[in-house]
């Protein structure tokens, strides 16, 4: 089995939860997936609790509480503010316009013509990698 880097373009490369209680929904998670989740330091001084798999993380949960629970897969792409045109063009509503997270990159959620939530990323490593 091949392991994808998360910042290979086209790779689901993250996923989140959104949800009204981000404790429940930990310890659901822990409980039936045996996942572990970690506080992750942010460069704002916040934390993001990430789960990790083995010694990889590969998502967490928003501390932003919403009304409903849901799953957002983060795709990774060369240029955010280009792949939103493009989306955007082909019928993708916005539904957060592309913004910085320091330490962790550029990143846009939308819905598809069909309206399924997904949001993309790039990562601050590959924008350091274009300009160097």
């Amino acid at each position: 089995m091949s392991i994808i880097d998360m910042t290979a373009i086209g790779n689901a490369g993250w996923i989140g939860h959104a949800g009204p209680d981000q404790d429940k929904a930990k310890a659901f998670y822990q409980d039936v997936l045996g996942w572990t989740i970690n506080n992750m330091p942010m460069q704002d001084g916040s934390s993001y609790s990430a789960v990790t798999v083995g010694e990889t993380a590969i998502g967490g949960f928003s501390p932003m509480p919403e009304d409903n629970g849901s799953w957002t897969i983060f795709f990774t792409v060369a240029d955010v503010d280009s792949s939103v045109a493009t989306a955007k063009a082909k019928g993708a509503t916005v539904l957060q316009p592309p913004m910085d997270m320091p330490g962790v990159g550029r990143m846009a959620t939308l819905n598809d013509p069909q309206g399924a939530r997904f949001a993309m990323i790039t990562y601050e490593s590959m924008m350091t990698e274009k300009s160097a």
